[in-house]
């Protein structure tokens, strides 16, 4: 298995592999700095959309994966989430992907969020797994925290197998295969 490079991620998107797709590594926007998204070294910087679900705790739930009570969710869409203190949200990326059947992506936070206790987390992505990723994010500070939207929140990084997967996560019939929207847990 091997980590790719920005020459194998840019032929990969021009497969179709992600889209929209940013070739370079976009720092600013409209003379203003921004976390940074786009191609890097060995990786791809992902953005949050404008779509969010944040956790609340006005109906008193228990969190339980089994039984996820959306209730527990509130749905908020704007250019910046404020996630209160020690509390948690969850989004979607603006880019869309199609994971090819010999590759295995990790999913990191930018240090930009780590830095303020803002976890970024994203499971890996399986060979043949294909939509837009849902993304977690955890305030772990006693203060309100913001994520700005359609600014670079992780990094994607490709891992290659010199063979193909016997079994991809499309041919499981995997429960979040060609997810669009921020996706609550699904058992």
């Amino acid at each position: 298995m091997s980590i790719k490079s920005d020459r194998w991620i840019r032929r990969m998107a021009a497969q179709g592999m992600i889209e929209p797709f940013e070739p370079g590594q976009v720092k600013e926007v409209d003379g203003r700095r921004i976390v940074s998204y786009g191609t890097s070294s060995y990786g791809y910087d992902i953005r949050c959309s404008t779509e969010f679900k944040i956790f609340t705790n006005i109906n008193s739930t228990i969190v339980d994966p089994k039984a996820f009570d959306e209730k527990s969710l509130v749905d908020f869409s704007g250019p910046v989430c404020i996630i209160p203190p020690n509390s948690f949200a969850l989004a979607r990326t603006v880019e869309y992907f199609c994971i090819p059947r010999s590759v295995l992506t990790v999913c990191l936070g930018k240090s930009t969020y780590a830095r303020c206790g803002i976890i970024v987390n994203v499971t890996p992505l399986e060979p043949e797994w294909q939509g837009h990723v849902t993304l977690e994010f955890s305030n772990t500070t006693p203060l309100p925290a913001k994520i700005y939207a359609n600014e670079g929140v992780a990094q994607v990084i490709f891992l290659e197998s010199d063979q193909t997967c016997e079994t991809s996560y499309k041919d499981r019939g995997g429960k979040y295969q060609g997810q669009t929207g921020v996706t609550p847990p699904r058992i």
